[in-house]
Parts: structure tokens; sequence; C-alpha cells
């Protein structure tokens, strides 16, 4: 089933309140994985929990699958929730944290059992019924926690945060086995996180929040690639902007450095953001950016390099790890045709 909004806002109080969430429309298509993304305090989890009825809507109307749902509860939706906190009865073993909420809709006893296991057994969890919740490994309590939403069959699964908790080995293992049972059973799930390589990682569409509104949604290699502002091209990765001129033809120039635009662009001030990884290291007055290098760090399979330049200090990924730099040598910089994006200034 899919998702609507039609300029829904949201706000907690009365009248006078600010609006949390201004606005705001947006279409989850039935069968992918949308990922709500932004900084804490944009909206992102409000959004999140209208979707589930949770929370009602101040103004606008929420559609599931056509349907007008923006008056329905919780309990009259097709849709279920994994909280951040995965909220496991600690009392209650496996099997019946992941029965519960069969038991509450009624399901015979004998069938709730059955459904449970078989649910149980698709996300890795076979054997472990009789365990409780704090027996079990972070990554472990995840997995119950998507059980128990998904053996009630939802035609809507909602993830808020849902790997917060884990370390990052973890973290990476548990987004693929999320994304793998989405596609596998064709669910449509809203996602919301704050962590930009795991919204570019399981997303079909990522919806990037910035106070309470949408500032843009696309495909993950849509927003990485061509950011529409100045906020989405900070947000999405680790990339720096700097202040250059375009003129009438989308010729951009950038300090010493000259590049075409992409996108149709008007002539004056614009912004160029651009990808640590854009860069290439060569020798020195080999390139039109020479710099002089201030910071380095060694990460395993690439270095992390700072370099001060006449357009300010750039921060590089270089993954040429064999080579040997000394802080202050110079370096020649070559800005590549991926990972470069030209926004309009304000």
């Amino acid at each position: 089933m899919s998702i609507e909004f039609r300029n829904v806002t949201k706000r907690y109080g009365d009248t006078k309140s600010p609006l949390v969430v201004k606005g705001v429309d947006l279409v989850v298509p039935k069968g992918t994985l949308t990922t709500i993304l932004g900084p804490s305090g944009c909206g992102k989890t409000t959004l999140l929990r209208m979707i589930a009825g949770l929370d009602t809507p101040t103004s606008g109307t929420v559609l599931i699958d056509g349907q007008d749902v923006t008056a329905l509860g919780a309990a009259e939706r097709n849709v279920s929730m994994v909280f951040q906190s995965y909220a496991l009865f600690p009392h209650m073993s496996v099997l019946d944290n992941v029965c519960y909420g069969l038991s509450v809709q009624g399901t015979p006893k004998g069938e709730a059992r059955k459904r449970a296991h078989a649910t149980m057994d698709s996300v890795g969890l076979k054997g472990y019924g009789d365990r409780l919740p704090g027996e079990l490994s972070g990554g472990q309590q995840q997995r119950v926690a998507v059980a128990r939403s998904l053996v009630l069959e939802p035609s809507v699964m909602l993830f808020d945060e849902p790997l917060s908790n884990l370390d990052a080995r973890l973290r990476r293992s548990m987004r693929e086995e999320i994304r793998a049972l989405q596609q596998r059973l064709k669910l449509t799930v809203a996602y919301v996180t704050h962590d930009q390589s795991e919204a570019l990682a399981v997303s079909d569409q990522i919806i990037v929040m910035d106070s309470g509104r949408i500032a843009q949604a696309g495909t993950p290699q849509q927003l990485y690639e061509h950011p529409s502002s100045e906020f989405v091209a900070g947000f999405m990765g680790e990339a720096m902007l700097f202040s250059a001129t375009a003129d009438v033809a989308g010729r951009v120039r950038l300090g010493p450095l000259s590049l075409q635009s992409t996108q149709q662009i008007p002539a004056g001030p614009v912004k160029v953001a651009v990808r640590p990884e854009a860069w290439t290291v060569v020798a020195p007055g080999g390139a039109a950016l020479d710099g002089r290098l201030v910071k380095c760090a060694y990460l395993g399979s690439f270095l992390e390099l700072t370099v001060a330049t006449d357009i300010g200090e750039i921060f590089v990924v270089s993954p040429d790890v064999a080579r040997r730099w000394t802080i202050g040598d110079t370096l020649g910089l070559v800005l590549g045709a991926t990972g470069v994006s030209v926004v309009t200034a304000p």
C-alpha cells in the first residue's frame, strides 16, 4: 500500500505554538522503502507518528492506499512500527513477545504460535523462542522487534531510528537484513534516521527534512550527486561548500578552477559543493590548484587530508594509502567530474 501526505501540518499545543511540520506533501510508493532523513528536531519522527496514527495532523490529509486515514487511530490502520527502544516486554519470552499483537487481535493461540515461529525463522531467530529479551544481544533484540511487527502482516512498516543502539558492524548487517526483508516481502516501508550512509544504503527514495519542511526528495543518487540546495549538499555526506561565480553559459569559476554546471543556473554568485572523494592528489605544479598539507589521518583503506589552498581549506579522501605525507608538504589537487554539484547561492 502507498502512503501519501497532502499539505500536512502539525503543531503541539495551542495555535500560538510553532509548527513542527509545515505543509508537507510526500508519497511513499507501494512496495518501496523511503527514508526520512534530517537533523534532530526537523520533524521526521513526527511524520512517522502521523503515518502510524499516534499523532493527528493539525491540518492536511494522510492517505494509505488511497484511503483517507487522517482521523483513524493507530488500531484502525494496518500499520506496524518498530521503535528505537525496541519496546520489548522483558518478562515475556521471545515467542510471547512476537505473539503479543496477534493475541490482542484475538488470533487463536495455536495459529498465533505457528505464525510467530514462521516469522522468527524468517529473521534468523529459530530456536530462540524460550529466551527472555535480556538474554539476547542488541542485534537479536532488534530482530525480535522486527518479527513482532512482521507477524501482524502489516500493509505498512515504520522504523524509527531502528539501528541507533547498535555498534557500527552490527548496524551495517542489520540494515542489509531490513532491506532484504523489505524487498523479499515487497513491504511498503517508511524509515526514519539521521544517518546519511544508512539512508543511502537502504533507500529507494530519500526525503530530506529541514525545519519541518521537505528540503528535497529523490533517489539516493539524485540527492548525493545533484543536491538542490546548500542545506542538502552539506547534509548528504561531507561535501564542502565554496563560493563561486557562474557566467551566462553555465561555466563556473572557482578560484583558479573552471567547471561546467550540469544543470541550468542563473549567472552570478553560486555555491559549489565538492565531495572529499572528488579530489585527486597529484604532484605540485601539475594542477591548477596547489596547497599545503595541514592534517593527515590514516584510516586503513584511505587517508583523510586537509589541504590549505587559495580557495580555503579542502578536505580530501585519498585511496593512496601507500603514499607517505609530511605536514607542510606542497601538493596539487585536480577536481574530478563526479562528486561536484552547483547550487544557487541565497
